[in-house]
């Protein structure tokens, strides 16, 4: 047997060990600064989520690994393995958690959050999802999940005395803390049929799995399934989403959008593809069912947004956040079918990349018009086009990239890689509700386009300067860092737009 004294890869574990400590920093600062110094801790934030995006580049000329068994026989098993698929999902993770942070500066202020707290828990959250994509074991696994999750909680019930923000802060917390309970349970029935938590070798042993134990392994597979099955908003797991995003401060429903989605999917990937291979045909065709309900409840619902209702905009994005994650979810029972997991998977990654980006870049546009409209209607958007041209243009961009039209050409593209997955695994059914779907998008995605570049009615024109009391000739300023998130979001659109196959290859060689 080997020596139990290793040493610790310090590079490879970077990225998410500098977001824990300036979130440390960040705790302690705040007890010692002033008050009208505290908003010092948005901009310490941003810079400790640039440089922990900047620990990536060392990382880009091969796999790191560390905490590994010390058996010769077990050199592959790892808990932490710093390969392409990893990197991708932290620069998914980071750039979006650096997106949130900027978009959260002005919005602590406006709605006196305090900042201590928030800047803590924001990153916090985002040290638990960029270890997330590296652990390869279920213990670290779930660890990363839960460091993800539970900051998330507090962040959507941290506006106090909001009673709407409480109650979705408790939903989130109740429909999470019950699929953690399952996953734990099915984390524990794979360890009792295998006697291994590393990910690799869960997938030799459940290949093998004594025929006494059948039954507890397969019980275990689809167990620890749900726990990622809830991250990622899937029917029936997803009827926290609307009322939890309505309910959480904007930064926070983008948050939960992108980066908590990207967890999910990230801890489904690697328990399907990597731990339970063997086991596709009892996983496969469950996550191709959970797709095809997914995609359709989430887009039938946000169909039925009344643009009238107060924060419709929110609750149409929560919506289609749902039908995206059945898109999103499309690869990953592919990958059950296919004889390249790795090319389905990456499917999965390079939409994700879009997605984050765009829909980022949607609630971003979002708090500015909410700096002025409160309410957050979709009727509020009406005009928008001639009180604020650059901002009309930037949501009418991230819209049609989500609804995959052009000038949105990575949106498109998205959506054809993922169709071509399905058909080459033989899913056609799925890939027909795919494309039912994708029309289905359409059509609320070009009617809130359209509204943006129509006239404003009368006395209407002026309603969320009027909300804000000041004229329409001298309308509220945009704070800088929210003007910086929707030029970066849109950046990274056209960017991905301009080049859509190297994302597709960049993604294509993540995983396997």
């Amino acid at each position: 047997m080997g020596s139990l004294i290793q040493s610790v890869d310090w590079l490879a574990v970077a990225p998410p060990t500098v977001t824990a400590v300036v979130a440390l920093a960040v705790l302690v600062a705040d007890l010692f600064l002033p008050e009208e110094r505290k908003p010092l801790l948005g901009a310490v934030s941003v810079a400790g989520l640039l440089l922990a995006g900047l620990a990536l580049l060392p990382l880009l000329d091969g796999d790191r690994s560390t905490f590994c068994l010390t058996g010769v026989s077990d050199r592959d098993a790892c808990s932490y393995t710093a390969d392409h698929f990893t990197l991708v999902i932290q620069l998914l993770v980071l750039g979006g958690a650096l997106l949130t942070a900027l978009l959260s500066m002005s919005a602590v202020r406006d709605h006196r959050l305090p900042e201590g707290e928030y800047w803590f828990l924001l990153l916090s959250s985002a040290a638990g999802a960029a270890l997330l994509p590296a652990s390869r074991d279920l213990a670290t696994l779930v660890v990363a999940l839960e460091v993800a999750s539970l900051p998330a909680f507090a962040l959507v019930g941290l506006r106090r005395g909001d009673r709407r923000s409480s109650e979705a802060a408790l939903k989130f917390f109740l429909s999470s803390v019950t699929a953690t309970a399952v996953t734990l349970l099915g984390v524990s029935f794979v360890y009792a049929a295998t006697g291994t938590l590393h990910l690799t070798e869960v997938a030799g042993k459940l290949a093998e799995t004594d025929p006494r134990l059948a039954t507890l392994a397969q019980a275990g597979v689809a167990l620890t399934l749900v726990g990622f099955a809830f991250k990622t908003a899937a029917v029936p797991f997803h009827f926290w989403v609307p009322d939890t995003y309505a309910g959480a401060p904007l930064p926070v429903a983008a948050y939960l959008s992108v980066i908590g989605k990207a967890v999910g999917f990230t801890g489904l990937i690697l328990v399907t593809v990597v731990a339970f291979p063997s086991y596709a045909g009892v996983w496969a065709p469950a996550v191709a069912v959970l797709a095809a309900l997914t995609m359709t409840a989430g887009n039938v619902a946000a169909l039925r947004q009344r643009p009238e209702r107060a924060r419709s905009a929110v609750r149409l994005l929560a919506w289609s956040s749902v039908g995206q994650a059945g898109y999103l979810l499309v690869p990953v029972a592919a990958a059950g079918y296919a004889d390249d997991p790795a090319r389905a998977i990456g499917s999965t990654v390079a939409y994700a990349l879009m997605y984050a980006a765009v829909n980022l870049g949607a609630f971003a546009v979002a708090a500015l018009v909410a700096r002025t409209s409160p309410q957050n209607r979709i009727t509020d958007y009406r005009g928008l086009y001639a009180r604020r041209p650059l901002a009309a243009l930037a949501l009418g961009f991230f819209l049609l990239c989500l609804a995959g039209l052009p000038p949105g050409i990575i949106g498109l593209f998205a959506k054809v890689t993922v169709f071509s997955a399905a058909v080459d695994a033989g899913l056609g059914w799925l890939a027909v509700v795919m494309a039912l779907n994708v029309v289905i998008a359409l059509y609320y995605y070009l009617q809130w386009t359209a509204v943006l570049f129509r006239p404003a009615e009368a006395g209407t024109a002026e309603v969320g300067t009027a909300e804000a009391g000041t004229a329409e000739a001298a309308p509220v300023r945009v704070p800088g860092p929210l003007g910086a998130a929707i030029a970066l979001a849109a950046a990274a659109g056209i960017a991905l737009s301009g080049a859509p196959q190297l994302v597709l290859r960049f993604a294509s060689q993540a995983l396997l």
